[in-house]
């Protein structure tokens, strides 16, 4: 390009120009053959047309296998803790489930060689390259080494995304080296763009679904405030209304029984009142520990729930107070409520995240208000009850380690083991209870949480009702030796 051109080239693209040559210099550096043009073409091809991670761990293998018949594997880290994991391989396509990688195949900056493998870090963004300049015929394997230090020095910086392994073959050479590791490069390219793009979906699926969570764990119970400030509003205007007869009666004093209805009024009044204000400051002291639970920062940065565990009493401060937040709720509803005999008596400390695992008993006690059916027992006696417990079960989650399970029972049309546990799925409602507000939401929520705290949720029919429940691994050290188990 003469200086004239270049003077002509706008200023916002000058930059971009530059890098265009000396990419032109640098393939004419690497000197690659038509086969290895046509091979780098073949990939990105490729890589363009499929769509899914997994394809794009074939063509990795693939387009050497096909094209230079070199057979080659897939090693992708998984994290520092887990290590790397092999993918895909050109013997065995991609795995079903990943395998941990062998011994042989570890984390390096740079190249290495391992029998007859040859191992490439996979980079998720490159530095751009600084080749020295060198021209001129007879220069080619002094060219050829330039690079091949100059590759050595990229792979100082960058992401680490995994390992490409090349299987050697006879008069597998220094020039076959260098084009593999720009090949690795090119994979990590793709592989990093693909990987972005898979957790901003991840993020969009999350935000959609907490977006779900706060609905119906935050926005909808948040309609009781509306029904407390109306009866608020009732009990302001029957104040008014109280004064007025006071009014009348110091303008004209008459039977003194007047002024004692009237007292008795006011007391009821601030009876009612003081009622009111503790359901306001439950439900607040409730909602403000469920934002603080689904608001994290955490759980933006990382596209999924973050739990905060700390050690505490279930009973007391999780269960006690959500059952008071929802004892107007089912008192109204005309649901007694049984208590376990032992449970706080004998409760001990679990590891929990309190905020989370409040709202997977706020769930469960707002379906028993809204779904909890009266049953005639068998003595022959009406009964609408919601009962919660715990008791202690051997070998979960592994043989030789103890459970907690926690139920939370209520009277009512007995549903199939299989119709039960189909509701902890999103959406999903149960039958006859088109007319009863609800979204399908709570026991997917429950589920993804006790899920998270590794146990597992589930439901089991008894003969009066149904039990949903969840399993949560006892801590071993807060195992007290008499514990009873405590059934419903």
């Amino acid at each position: 390009m003469t200086e004239l051109q270049q003077h002509q080239i706008p200023s916002d693209l000058r930059r971009i120009c530059r890098r265009v040559q000396e990419k032109s210099q640098n393939y004419q550096q690497y000197n690659f053959s038509q086969h290895h043009n046509d091979f780098l073409k073949a990939f990105f091809d490729l890589a363009q047309e499929y769509d899914t991670l997994e394809d794009f761990y074939r063509v990795c293998v693939a387009v050497p296998l096909e094209m230079i018949g070199v057979s080659s594997a897939l090693h992708i880290c998984r994290g520092t803790e887990e290590g790397l994991a092999l993918v895909c391989s050109s013997e065995r396509g991609v795995l079903a489930e990943p395998e941990p990688a062998s011994f042989l195949v570890q984390m390096h900056e740079s190249p290495y060689e391992v029998g007859d493998s040859f191992m490439i870090p996979i980079f998720s963004k490159q530095p751009f390259e600084h080749h020295s300049p060198d021209s001129g015929p007879g220069a080619g394997q002094q060219r050829q080494t330039t690079l091949w230090n100059d590759v050595k020095g990229l792979c100082e910086e960058g992401r680490t995304l995994g390992i490409y392994e090349v299987r050697m073959f006879e008069g597998f050479s220094e020039a076959d080296k260098f084009f593999f590791i720009k090949y690795a490069n090119r994979i990590g390219y793709n592989l990093d763009n693909r990987l972005i793009a898979l957790q901003n979906i991840e993020h969009l699926k999350f935000i959609n679904t907490l977006v779900v969570d706060i609905e119906h764990n935050i926005i909808v119970p948040n309609m009781y405030f509306r029904h407390l400030y109306n009866q608020l509003k009732k009990k302001i205007l029957e104040l008014s209304g109280l004064k007025g007869r006071i009014e009348a009666f110091l303008e004209h004093p008459g039977d003194r029984s007047e002024c004692r209805q009237c007292c008795q009024q006011l007391q009821e009044l601030q009876d009612n009142l003081l009622s009111y204000h503790q359901e306001i400051v439950k439900h607040h002291t409730s909602t403000s520990l469920f934002l603080e639970s689904l608001f994290r920062r955490e759980h933006f940065e990382r596209g999924h729930l973050v739990l905060r565990p700390k050690r505490c009493f279930i009973e007391k401060e999780v269960i006690a107070q959500q059952l008071e937040h929802y004892a107007s709720r089912l008192k109204a509803a005309r649901v007694t409520v049984e208590k376990p005999r032992n449970m706080v008596d004998e409760e001990f400390s679990v590891l929990v995240d309190i905020g989370l695992l409040a709202q997977v008993y706020a769930n469960l006690f707002s379906n028993a208000a809204k779904y909890t059916r009266e049953i005639i027992d068998q003595n022959g006696k009406p009964r609408k009850t919601m009962a919660y417990g715990r008791e202690i079960i051997q070998d979960f989650p592994t043989k030789g380690h103890k459970g907690i399970k926690f139920n939370v029972f209520t009277t009512g049309p007995v549903m199939t083991e299989t119709e039960g546990s189909h509701l902890f799925h999103e959406g999903v409602r149960g039958e006859g209870c088109e007319d009863i507000p609800g979204t399908g939401h709570g026991l997917s929520f429950i589920r993804q949480v006790v899920e998270m705290h590794g146990g597992v949720a589930g439901y089991e029919p008894t003969p009066q009702g149904n039990n949903f429940y969840f399993i949560l691994p006892m801590p071993p050290l807060d195992y007290p030796p008499m514990l009873l188990n405590e059934g419903l």
